[in-house]
């Protein structure tokens, strides 16, 4: 793929070199089955981890989302006022007497 952006002898000699490497693995994994079973082995097992990993990190980023637009806060309770007026007041007085 390098070899088609870049368009250089190297990139050319890079891509070359990819292919071989890919080509001599698939060689060596038709040769020896039991390695093909235990590399499918290891892929699986990586992928459920992964799966648990970006399930934590999405859960994460979610949280993070959160922080620019916090729930507002809770608002204060209400004192509740009692207005007397001094006529009130003599009468309340009057009236424990």
């Amino acid at each position: 793929m390098a070899a088609n952006i870049l368009n250089s002898p190297r990139a050319v000699q890079m891509s070359i070199f990819v292919v071989r490497a890919f080509a001599k693995m698939r060689e060596a994994l038709l040769a020896k089955p039991q390695l093909a079973r235990k590399l499918a082995a290891l892929e699986k097992a990586l992928t459920s981890r992964l799966d648990a990993h970006e399930a934590a990190i999405v859960e994460v980023l979610q949280e993070m989302m959160q922080i620019p637009n916090p729930p507002p806060p809770p608002e204060p309770p209400r004192r509740e006022s009692v207005f007397t007026s001094p006529k009130s007041r003599r009468l309340a007085c009057h009236a424990v007497i």
